[in-house]
């Protein structure tokens, strides 16, 4: 299993009028730790797509137990469970308080497609042996 951590703190624009951060942020704070993991294994998604590949989302789901409030630090958590073996990857992500309490759990599902005729396509062969190395 691959697994990094990323944090990030609440902005004030990202709350809503009870000081709670608006539900529709986590979908970014979610790419954020995805981009970042990425990022660890020495891939960036610029360089996909430079390379033909992009990777939209096409499953979210998140499940809330908590809220996180302006200026709170969080941790974001993403793991790849399972190596990809052909055109899809699932992210694990959950974000965690100052304190460690789990805030929100959930789970992306993305497509590996080629850039110019959008068909679906299998994972670059260097990122899948980065990947390998944890499992």
């Amino acid at each position: 299993m691959y697994e990094s951590t990323t944090q990030i703190r609440v902005r004030y624009a990202e709350t809503d009028q009870m000081n709670v951060v608006y539900y529709g942020n986590y979908a970014q704070y979610f790419e954020i730790g995805r981009v970042e993991s990425i990022r660890a294994l020495g891939f960036t998604y610029k360089r996909m797509e430079n390379e033909g590949v992009i990777m939209p989302v096409v499953e979210l789901y998140t499940k809330f137990l908590r809220p996180a409030t302006y200026d709170d630090l969080l941790t974001i958590q993403t793991q790849v469970r399972k190596l990809p073996e052909s055109y899809h990857i699932e992210f694990h992500q959950d974000v965690f308080n100052e304190e460690g309490r789990l805030l929100a759990a959930g789970r992306v599902s993305l497509y590996f497609l080629d850039k110019q005729t959008w068909k679906r396509r299998n994972i670059p062969d260097d990122l899948k042996a980065a990947l390998a190395k944890y499992f």
